[in-house]
């Protein structure tokens, strides 16, 4: 296949004759080539859009315009609406606006020839999260699985383009969102030199989505579910998601680095369910795919060619369960736990690659039982086998090659130095073959049908070396992954252990403290960025205590957006409110073929019935898949969990996350009732402490996945 970079028909700029200011006024529409004043407007969505454009053959110039749609800059949750849309048309160029508090910043659907060039979207919508450091809870997984008609929109995004024949997508910017572009059932468009990155979901989306090409990007740090010792999930983040039938794209030079995946792409359910099709033959080409937390590559059900790329530092390089037909080519891996891995692959070709202080080089295997709900298994031979590995070159590595259950794998021409063992085998590995070589692999020459031509004028996206990086690096709290730009208080270790060391992280400055609450003593009371400060509480305050610190440096921009100049103060800090309460689970058995009827009534008897379980604790967090002790049951049970709190008279917040349902009860009376079974969900409430209150919660597991959490928060 030749491949070359398409060459677009593009609307032409602004001409040099000076045009007449238009004055934006909140919800106009534009259907005509129109320069805006600049300034800063406040500007809600509304049922529409802050602007909406509709028309043919027009540019419509914002530079120097910022959209403002919520000036609640700590609360970007609560952001809803659209900045702009453009609805329809052909030959229509958006550019320069900044448009901030919305859930999504620019939504164009049925453009042909559509350009937004340099515009920033950065601080639109994205939700709170909930995992903490040592434990992450269930309601922050995403699900991309289905967008058939535009389901992605509930999680917002910077740019959101849907029908789009023919486009250039350059010198955006997406930060600090949740996902910056969305690309769906789209052609032809060429995204480059953009940034998206440090945003909670995906940097680039791409469903049904063929014949684009995606260049020279910055597509870094798009990451949830991640605590660096803890635990690495991602929780389906990535820096660029390719889903559903999304075929022949070009994606070269981008830097997708320290995502909860670099590339997830995924063949779609529609292949799942008959075996036909797949997110087939596009070309991956001098990328960097470092330093994710589970994949720097997952491709999965599909056929495609990974070429010169940079794979570093990942849980898994390259995960290609079920992949066929694909070309793995000159590429560099190293450090990895797994580089290469492959479940019930077929005719892959693993050539002229690196491998470089990986535990596992190249991992092949078939599983014995496949899943009984998959019709992909059902319509397709999905044997392990026909596998040519050759002119590889491993060094390092504790295994060189696993093979498992696999036939037809041929290892020839690959050179081994301080590689402990060669080759490992097990299972069925009938007709595979193993001639080593003592010298190097000449250095790979890229066939011309493989290779893709830099863009003139395209950023050099890698990071350098002296930049913030590693999977230690990555730091994710409530609001996404830190950016590096502001100071911040992170805990060395555990959040709840005693005294507690914290980091001082952030941009080049010093540091001094300006308060304490529940503090019996710190390690110090001033320094610079990049100390730890130890903090003490006082005897019985162990679970409320607070610091704050001021900073002062260069200038910084916040987590919110919000930038203080140059040697101004600027107060950051850290706090724990976790009151000591010593909750007792009992655990209680519902007949199954009632178990989704259970009312009020139901729950008071069956509360008299013997608990078939007990257990104590003293936070009430639990996540389980499969029940930690054997005399829980793992479906259709109750638990019911009381407690006395002490908390100082004043109001609070009492939040429930629950899978499947969940009530409770403050001194007998019902403050919070979410008895609606399904998946993990969050709930919420205030209520009144009196000083010495009663806790009762009853929670219902049907199947599944079990959570349940209750946390107490003071209200100003």
């Amino acid at each position: 296949m030749r491949l070359a970079v398409l060459l677009l028909v593009l609307p032409t700029l602004l001409s040099a004759q000076t045009v007449a200011y238009t004055a934006y006024t909140p919800g106009m529409t534009l259907s005509h080539s129109a320069r805006v004043r600049p300034g800063t407007y406040p500007a809600p969505a509304g049922d529409s859009a802050a602007l909406t454009i509709r028309g043919s053959d027009l540019v419509v110039d914002l530079t120097g315009v910022t959209l403002v749609g919520s000036d609640d800059r700590e609360h970007p949750d609560q952001f809803h609406g659209t900045a702009i849309r453009i609805d329809g048309g052909r030959s229509v160029t958006v550019k320069g606006v900044h448009a901030r508090g919305y859930q999504v910043g620019i939504l164009a659907r049925h453009v042909t020839r559509l350009s937004l060039l340099d515009n920033d979207l950065s601080y639109n919508w994205r939700p709170r999260l909930y995992s903490g450091i040592q434990k992450e809870s269930l309601v922050d997984w995403l699900d991309y699985h289905n967008n058939e008609h535009d389901e992605w929109l509930r999680y917002g995004a910077g740019i959101y383009l849907a029908d789009i024949t023919i486009g250039e997508i350059r010198g955006n910017r997406v930060t600090q969102g949740m996902d910056g572009l969305m690309l769906v059932r789209s052609t032809g468009v060429r995204a480059w030199n953009n940034t998206f990155s440090y945003n909670s979901g995906v940097g680039i989306g791409m469903y049904r989505a063929a014949r684009n090409y995606i260049m020279h990007n910055r597509i870094d740090w798009n990451v949830r579910g991640y605590s660096f010792t803890f635990y690495n999930r991602g929780q389906d983040s990535g820096g660029l998601l390719m889903y559903e039938q999304s075929s022949n794209n070009i994606v070269a030079y981008n830097s997708v680095t320290h995502s909860g995946d670099g590339l997830f792409l995924w063949a779609g359910q529609s292949t799942m369910d008959t075996g036909l099709g797949g997110s087939n033959d596009n070309l991956f080409y001098q990328n960097d795919f470092s330093y994710a937390p589970t994949n720097g590559i997952e491709a999965t059900f599909s056929r495609n060619m990974f070429v010169a790329n940079r794979v570093a530092g990942n849980w898994h390089g390259l995960w290609g369960g079920y992949s066929y037909g694909s070309v793995i080519l000159g590429n560099h891996f190293y450090d990895n736990v797994e580089a290469i891995s492959i479940e019930h692959g077929q005719q892959n070709r693993i050539a002229g690659n690196r491998f470089e202080g990986d535990s596992v080089g190249i991992h092949l295997w078939a599983n014995r039982v496949e899943p009984s709900d998959w019709g992909y298994p059902k319509h397709r031979d999905t044997r392990s086998r026909d596998y040519t590995i050759t002119n590889n070159t491993f060094s390092g590595e504790r295994v060189g090659a696993w093979v498992a259950n696999t036939q037809r794998a041929q290892l020839e021409h690959d050179a081994f130095h301080g590689v402990d063992t060669l080759v490992r085998t097990s299972g069925d590995t009938a007709g595979w073959s193993f001639l080593p070589t003592e010298r190097d692999a000449p250095a790979q020459s890229i066939p011309a049908q493989y290779r893709v031509a830099a863009l003139p004028g395209g950023m050099v996206t890698r990071l350098p070396r002296t930049a913030i990086q590693g999977r230690a690096a990555i730091i994710v709290d409530e609001w996404g992954p830190y950016d590096w730009r502001s100071p911040k208080l992170w805990p060395a270790g555990r959040d709840d252990s005693l005294p507690l060391k914290l980091r001082v992280l952030g941009p080049v400055g010093r540091w001094r403290v300006v308060g304490q609450d529940g503090v019996a003593s710190l390690s110090a009371d001033s320094g610079r960025i990049g100390d730890a400060l130890v903090v003490t509480p006082q005897p019985g305050r162990e679970g409320n205590f607070a610091v704050r610190l001021e900073y002062r440096g260069g200038a910084v921009t916040t987590r919110f957006g919000k930038r203080v100049a140059a040697g101004a103060p600027l107060i950051f800090g850290w706090s724990r409110f976790a009151p000591p309460t010593d909750w007792h689970l009992r655990f209680l058995v519902v007949d199954s073929a009632r178990a989704r009827r259970v009312d009020t009534s139901m729950i008071a008897a069956i509360r008299q019935q013997p608990a078939v379980a007990v257990r104590d604790t003293n936070q009430l967090d639990l996540t389980w898949y499969t029940p930690p002790w054997h005399d829980v049951p793992a479906t259709n049970v109750i638990t019911e969990a009381t407690a006395t709190v002490v908390l100082p008279v004043g109001n609070y917040l009492l939040r429930t996350i629950a899978d499947d349902a969940v009530r409770v009860f403050v001194n007998d009376s019902l403050v919070l009732d979410d008895w609606h079974p399904g998946e993990s969900h969050v709930k919420a409430t205030t209520f009144h402490a009196t000083g010495n209150d009663r806790l009762r919660v009853e929670h219902l597991q049907l199947d599944g996945w079990y959570e349940l959490r209750v946390d107490i928060e003071p209200q100003p």
